[in-house]
């Protein structure tokens, strides 16, 4: 956000009011007595007195690191007439406000085409990702972008130095904001260095996670608004979903307002064309620079002299160095785990225990209010809950950072999960997760129909069963089929019912079954040899359950000689 943002308006109780006006107007706007809107869903006036609105994310400051952002809201759209905004609330834009820039609009229509594959459950409307971006940037300040999606000039936010904002030390040594001692937000949807490193997505394909690209920015918060399992149709859901994204009542409200707003229509028009808000939630503070780079560190501003006193000799020994103040980070020592019970998931199944993790500081004394980063490291395809592989949580008042809930993959086995202090360099601390293979306790023949062979023929019926584990179906269970020498010996038999490779030849082993959804396995086509006689097929499964299936090959049935002719009359005497 640069200096480009022109004129200000403090904000202050006026700003919250005019918001709380803008919400009822929307709401006015509809039927009398309606709760919903356009789409049937609660409309923000609603959400504003909904108890579940004050609900937030895990990650304290959220993708922007509650950076400022725009708070002009949108036109009112009503058949009644607008009240007249009080002296210093902000301006309500006109008509054009319903114009997105084309390379914009492109960028959130296929984020939210990408989120409706990977995350369906999260039904992510493109409107939401359009309020963001109006709220953080302006609309990429007005479409001022490359046919590839990249902002033509940085938009930096202030830097995070504590000095009116929130206080984020260097997370990326300058890598994206281009300054080397504090963060600020970056982008077109504002995200912090910290919080890009981990939620960033490549959304234009060309092999770079770059939160200057609107593609790319567009999908990142995509990913980061629907992570937590939430679904975004519920209104608690989404609430939570903003305010994630920036701990605010106010950001609340005006990105509900242009989702509303959005919802009921929008057009596309051409890059760089687009109405740049005039208004920010920090009036009060300087102008962020508008280039990359990097801000000066923060000054205090001196007292007036005092005549009498000398002035310091900054060569003068005893003259005590000036330092920032420490920040709850730069006195943790270290992490101590807060008693995590043992990690241990069914492949696909939901882990019952989660990671605790404690910051100290070297006196062994709770730090609050600090980020803890965990990492899943390893060849694991396990996941947080929603999908993402890295979460940032903020320690509690007890020092605590609670994980969210890891959900196991298929893959097998142990993986780590490393727990780091954002913002700090401390020792790492590791935890191990061990992901088991399904199993199941119990198979059974779907079929009673006895399984009979001529000897060198086929099989009319194949082998079916069910595996279960605690009377519920056991889907995706590794089983093994094999065609045993006898009820006591489990031996692969040499003769008998044998099955056909694809190349033809016999085989009495089967490896590589999986039970399917319903917990079923039907095996191909049994063949005999020429050998009758009695023969037994074991099913086991990962978990023990084992089941013996008899066959039967009998002989071929003997066949009458056709009895000799006999001798015509004239043989018969010799004539």
């Amino acid at each position: 956000m640069a200096a480009q943002f022109g004129m200000r308006l403090r904000k202050g109780a006026a700003t919250t009011a005019v918001a709380a006006v803008v919400v009822a107007a929307l709401s006015a706007s509809q039927a009398p007595g309606a709760t919903v809107d356009d789409h049937g869903r609660t409309s923000a006036a609603d959400a504003q007195s909904s108890p579940e609105a004050t609900g937030t994310g895990s990650d304290e400051g959220g993708a922007t690191g509650n950076s400022p952002y725009y708070t002009d809201l949108p036109p009112l759209n009503s058949p009644n007439p607008a009240p007249s905004p009080t002296v210093g609330t902000p301006v309500v834009q006109g008509d054009g406000e319903a114009g997105i820039p084309a390379t914009v609009l492109d960028a959130y229509k296929r984020a939210a085409d990408e989120l409706a594959q990977s995350k369906a459950g999260c039904n992510l409307p493109w409107q939401l990702l359009a309020a963001i971006g109006k709220v953080e940037s302006g609309q990429a300040r007005g479409g001022n972008v490359t046919a590839d999606g990249t902002t033509i000039t940085p938009i930096l936010g202030p830097q995070l130095d504590g000095n009116g904002f929130a206080l984020i030390q260097d997370t990326d040594n300058g890598r994206y904001d281009g300054n080397s001692t504090y963060d600020q937000a970056v982008g077109p949807m504002q995200f912090i260095p910290s919080t890009w490193a981990w939620a960033g997505r490549d959304g234009n394909d060309d092999g770079v996670k770059d939160p200057n690209n609107v593609y790319d920015a567009a999908l990142a918060a995509g990913h980061y608004l629907c992570r937590n399992g939430w679904d975004l149709s519920v209104q608690a859901d989404l609430n939570h979903a903003i305010l994630s994204y920036n701990n605010s009542q106010d950001y609340l409200h005006t990105v509900l307002s242009w989702l509303e707003y959005y919802r009921k229509g929008t057009h596309e028009i051409p890059n760089g064309t687009g109405t740049i808000p005039s208004n920010r939630s920090d009036d009060d503070q300087p102008d962020p620079k508008p280039s990359n780079t990097p801000s000066a560190p923060p000054t205090t501003p001196s007292k007036p002299a005092d005549p009498s006193t000398p002035p310091a000799d900054p060569t003068d020994p005893s003259t005590p160095p000036t330092t920032p103040p420490q920040t709850p980070t730069d006195t943790v020592d270290h992490l101590e785990d807060a008693g995590t019970a043992k990690l241990t998931a069914t492949a696909g199944e939901a882990f019952t225990k989660k990671i605790s993790t404690k910051a100290e500081t070297k006196a062994g004394k709770a730090v609050a209010k600090v980020r803890v980063r965990f990492t899943i490291v390893g060849t694991t395809d396990a996941t947080f809950t929603g999908g993402e592989s890295v979460a940032t949580v903020v320690t509690n008042a007890s020092g605590v950072a609670v994980a969210p809930a890891l959900q196991a993959g298929e893959k097998t086995g142990d993986f780590t999960v490393r727990a780091t202090v954002v913002g700090r360099s401390v020792s790492a601390l590791g935890y191990t997760a061990t992901v088991t293979e399904r199993v199941a306790d119990t198979l059974v023949r779907t079929s009673t129909t006895a399984l009979t062979c001529v000897a060198g023929g086929e099989f009319a019926d194949q082998v079916e069963v069910k595996a279960t584990y605690k009377d519920a179906v056991a889907g995706k269970v590794a089983a093994t089929a094999t065609l045993i020498k006898s009820a006591d010996d489990a031996t692969e038999n040499d003769k008998g019912p044998y099955f056909k490779d694809a190349d033809g030849k016999s085989v009495r082993t089967l490896t590589g079954l999986t039970t399917d959804a319903d917990g079923l396995i039907k095996l191909p086509k049994l063949y005999a040899d020429d050998t009758a006689g009695t023969y037994q097929l074991r099913i086991t499964t990962a978990g023990g359950a084992t089941l013996t299936v008899d066959l039967t090959v009998t002989a071929p049935a003997e066949t009458s000689p056709s009895p000799s002719p006999s001798p015509s009359a004239s043989e018969s005497t010799g004539s």
